[in-house]
This record gives C-alpha cells, structure tokens and sequence, in this order.
C-alpha cells in the first residue's frame, strides 16, 4: 500500500512513550508505532461503532423480522 508522509505535533512525554517503544524494539521507528497506534485506534472505533448501532436495535422487532413468513415451520423450532 502506498504511504503518504505527514507532519504530526506531539506532546512531549507522548514523545517520549513512543520513543522508548521503539528503544525497546517493540517498533523499528516512530513512523511504524504511530502508524501501528493510529490503525489500533481506528478499528477500535469501528469495532464500538457497531456496537452502538447494534444496542439501538429492538430484539423484539429484530426477532418479529427474522420470524416473518416463517408460519408454522417456527412453531416447531425450540424457544431460544
């Protein structure tokens, strides 16, 4: 995948977390860990965007929507 180069203003002693990650080997350079925080972020956005989507939903009307058409065939099926 392409990349882009960027200009980022960080506050220093976030500097410096990043700096001692790649110290300790956990990131070859502080390209790769901020690139590596910023995808984690992202997803996790993703991840609880849904979420919230998912808690707007009412069961109730979810379960009418699944069952419709389904007549007496779901009168067979074990209550869940």
């Amino acid at each position: 995948m392409a990349k882009t180069k960027v200009a980022v203003t960080l506050d220093s002693q976030l500097l410096q977390r990043v700096d001692r990650m790649v110290r300790d080997t956990k990131y070859p350079n502080r390209s790769q860990a901020i690139e590596a925080a910023v995808a984690e972020q992202l997803a996790r956005l993703d991840r609880r965007r849904l979420a919230d989507e998912c808690a707007k939903l009412d069961p109730a009307a979810e379960r009418d929507l699944a069952e419709e058409g389904l007549g007496e065939e779901a009168a067979r099926w074990p209550a869940y």
